[in-house]
């Protein structure tokens, strides 16, 4: 073997319900990242520790992103579908990705300054630690490329950093184990064991955002329901906060130019865009002059064509959680049984006893 095999990797946290901006953003490209790839999609529940220590529900929340993926058009039998916890070798490996990341490495980590706040001694051990935990999520597999948007960009620089120092620091014990494939990096040739991850960004990923707060993300903690598109909505919800959604006096501009300064209006040409696998061009060239009157019932039939087949599917699956489970249990069987062999030679390698 003289190359690493392409492996797609990514992962959805069980964190409150999945909404627009998480089926446009992620689901949407994990389905048409299907096609031609080795994919592994991984509800990250033990990364939704970091967010919440005690769920009420934790279960039905796993259960409830694994029926989102197999509603959008996820195929469980021919990629890999399961959740994180199901598998130890993440934790296990994440221990010596903590030996082998800097503190100062975790220091520029601007997520962790966003989530932890002024009060940084308050937070987890968990949360500070979340990058190298996400490391090993990828490298378990030995994942070459992950989906990614603006906010886990450094996360997946720092998973490069990580696996770039375990393959020098361990440079002999890989040759002498016989594990390591030769790659170059930049233009200096490494022997390594772990691959160095890529980034897999197809155009412009669309940024959905609040419905009642055009600068602001689309968000599942958002106080206001009315903020999001939930994707177990039924039609009258989505009718209803289209309807509602936030606009400013002024009809659709004929260019894109014309929604600089306008991020409502921007924000509904956008999904708009999104539902329709069409450009904002496309989509003022249609409207444009048009009043939001005339515009947001389009919005709602659009989006309740693309959403409603999805959110009857994952009610029908989360009706009798039998098949998600048996989904689940199936894709966790075969992800450890990759990820034990992946452990096995990096014990060999590291040189513990077993």
């Amino acid at each position: 073997m003289n190359e690493f095999k392409k492996v797609v990797f990514s992962g959805v946290q069980p964190t409150g319900n999945l909404h627009l901006g998480n089926y446009l953003g992620a689901i949407r490209k994990f389905v048409a990242l299907q096609e031609g790839n080795d994919c592994i999609y991984c509800v990250v529940d033990m990364h939704a520790l970091t967010a919440q220590l005690v769920h009420e529900d934790m279960p039905n929340q796993i259960r409830s992103i694994a029926a989102a993926f197999i509603a959008s058009g996820i195929d469980p039998e021919k990629h890999i579908v399961f959740n994180q916890s199901a598998v130890p070798q993440h934790a296990e490996l994440a221990w010596i990705f903590n030996c082998v990341a800097r503190i100062g490495w975790m220091n520029r980590m601007t997520q962790f300054k966003d989530k932890a706040g002024k009060d940084r001694e308050q937070a987890s051990l968990g949360l500070y630690a979340y990058p190298s935990l996400m490391a090993a999520d990828i490298l378990v597999y030995r994942g070459t490329h992950v989906p990614v948007g603006d906010d886990q960009k450094q996360h997946l620089e720092l998973a490069r950093d990580i696996a770039m120092k375990f393959n020098l620091d361990y440079a002999e014990h890989i040759r002498k184990t016989d594990y390591g494939i030769d790659i170059t990096v930049g233009n200096e040739p490494v022997h390594a064991y772990f691959p160095m991850v890529e980034p897999l960004i197809d155009g412009p990923a669309p940024r959905v955002m609040s419905l009642r707060d055009g600068t602001k993300k689309m968000s599942k903690s958002d106080p206001s329901d009315l903020s999001r598109i939930n994707l177990m909505d039924d039609e009258d919800a989505i009718s209803k906060k289209i309807r509602k959604a936030k606009t400013d006096p002024e009809g659709l501009p004929s260019e894109v130019d014309g929604l600089k300064g306008r991020p409502e209006a921007d924000n509904l040409v956008g999904i708009y865009a999104a539902l329709a696998d069409r450009s904002k061009a496309d989509v003022l060239a249609e409207f444009g002059g048009q009043q939001f009157s005339v515009f947001k019932p389009a919005l709602v039939d659009l989006a309740i064509n693309v959403l409603s087949p999805i959110t009857a599917e994952m009610r029908r699956l989360m009706s009798d959680t039998s098949h998600i489970d048996a989904i689940l249990r199936n894709g966790s069987e075969r992800a450890r049984a990759r990820a034990q062999v992946t452990m096995k030679e990096v014990r060999d390698i590291v040189g513990f006893l077993y």
